[in-house]
């Protein structure tokens, strides 16, 4: 047994003094008070006097570029890094080479992830114009949902057949997750700063070309396809103030239609551009300090559900070049959830919002099973954290395989000092423990 002693406990709208006994791999008690002698003898003690005890973080999107390209990145690399960061839980995109839109391919993944996953996992199936019978093969209770590229094109997962559309939203029982760019928008756009820079147009450009009305099209159309047939779906990276009026602000209890806001989108602006260049190179793209600023409060007016991180990893020489040139996303998972306790810091949204909604509003929205909170007999994925310790980002500290970050030389406030994984310790001062995780099981 190990008992994690005098933490602030921060959970469930709430925070207070307790203890949390950990057995094999469930919470098996919370203490409010103290902590019953004959326990606290027979238990490893930990003293987390000062420290801040949370539920793992569930990232619902995620990019770990296993089978390929995994010179990028790989299952076991990204989820070491999202270990070292509090994130227990992932769910990994189907975009990879080659793709995920079979149930052999998904199948592939989950036993890679088995053998060489540092944290929990579960992977999207991929839709395309094409493959309707792979997404009914799907288990509803194995997978955590169907991702659809909606109005932007990756490869041959554009889904733009109007009638493929309606049978995945009317007749798969399982979560939708959409990407909302409005391809034709972002191709008009390409062709008017072509005709003013040529072939390599400046990164400042790129807000410009996936523009805000590129974001809200498309996800005005997906949202509009899920009212007429009442589809689970949910809208990844929303990145604009103007995407915020189609969504509602009330519980996540109360909704069909969710919305998820990534951490870069909460950071950065496109000020940030002429600094760090294509380094915060993401589609869809960061914009103005308005959007960010109304993104921040979305979060606590509870229009916006999730917090994520769209984690894709690419070497530094792949993100080389203008708008049309330099690759799209890059590494957060590691220091996402410092990110957040930042803006905490800084008054800008309180630590039980940060909690919610990176720990409970995943594990509500997905179903998935006995994970994202801190209650008693649910998988003791746990985070202990030092609020007053600071922590700066350099690159010795990086654990991503492409060993960069945009956020390199920041020093946070906070530090993350261990990590719990179904009750093992799997990191603990700067260390990652050779633990292995769980496939998600979902409560549908």
């Amino acid at each position: 047994m190990i008992l994690i002693e005098n933490a602030t406990i921060i959970n469930e709208g709430q925070s207070f003094i307790g203890s949390v006994l950990l057995e094999k791999d469930i919470i098996s008690e919370i203490y409010r008070g103290k902590v019953p002698s004959e326990i606290s003898v027979k238990s490893t003690k930990i003293d987390a006097k000062g420290l801040w005890l949370i539920p793992g973080v569930i990232d619902d999107q995620v990019h770990f570029r296993e089978p390929g390209p995994t010179h990028k990145g790989d299952i076991e690399s990204e989820s070491r890094a999202a270990i070292a960061g509090g994130v227990t839980s992932f769910m990994e995109m189907p975009n990879t080479h080659p793709q995920t839109v079979s149930i052999e391919a998904l199948e592939n993944k989950c036993k890679v992830a088995s053998q060489r996953s540092f944290a929990n996992y579960s992977f999207y199936l991929g839709a395309t114009n094409d493959n309707i019978n792979e997404l009914k093969k799907a288990n509803p209770k194995k997978i955590c949902g169907i991702k659809i590229f909606m109005g932007s094109s990756t490869g041959n997962m554009l889904v733009d057949n109007k009638r493929t559309l309606e049978v995945i939203f009317s007749e798969i029982n399982i979560p939708v997750a959409v990407h909302c760019e409005k391809e034709e928008i972002i191709r008009k756009n390409i062709e008017k700063y072509k005709a003013l820079y040529g072939e390599y147009i400046p990164i400042s450009c790129h807000p410009l070309i996936r523009s805000v009305e590129a974001c809200y099209q498309s996800s005005f159309e997906a949202i509009e396809l899920a009212h007429r047939y009442g589809t689970r779906l949910h809208v990844l990276h929303i990145s604009t103030e103007k995407e915020l009026s189609l969504f509602e602000n009330k519980p996540l209890s109360e909704k069909k239609v969710t919305a998820e806001v990534c951490v870069h989108h909460l950071w950065f602006t496109d000020e940030d551009y002429e600094k760090l260049g294509s380094k915060i190179k993401w589609n869809p793209a960061v914009k103005t300090i308005q959007d960010r600023n109304s993104l921040i409060k979305a979060v606590a007016d509870n229009k916006l559900d999730v917090i994520a991180t769209d984690h894709a990893p690419h070497l530094l020489s792949e993100k080389e070049g203008g708008c049309l040139q330099a690759a799209s996303g890059g590494p957060l998972i590691q220091h996402s959830l410092l990110m957040m306790l930042e803006l905490v810091k800084q008054g800008k949204i309180t630590r039980e919002e940060v909690i919610t909604k990176m720990c409970h509003a995943p594990a509500q929205l997905y179903q998935i099973k006995k994970r994202g909170y801190i209650r008693k007999g649910y998988y003791a994925d746990l985070v202990l954290i030092n609020p007053d310790k600071p922590y700066t980002l350099t690159k010795g500290n990086i654990l991503y395989k492409c060993n960069w970050s945009p956020l390199e030389n920041t020093t946070f406030s906070s530090t993350i000092e261990k990590t719990f994984l179904n009750g093992e310790l799997a990191y603990s001062d700067g260390e990652v423990k050779k633990v292995r995780g769980k496939a998600l099981d979902f409560d549908r």
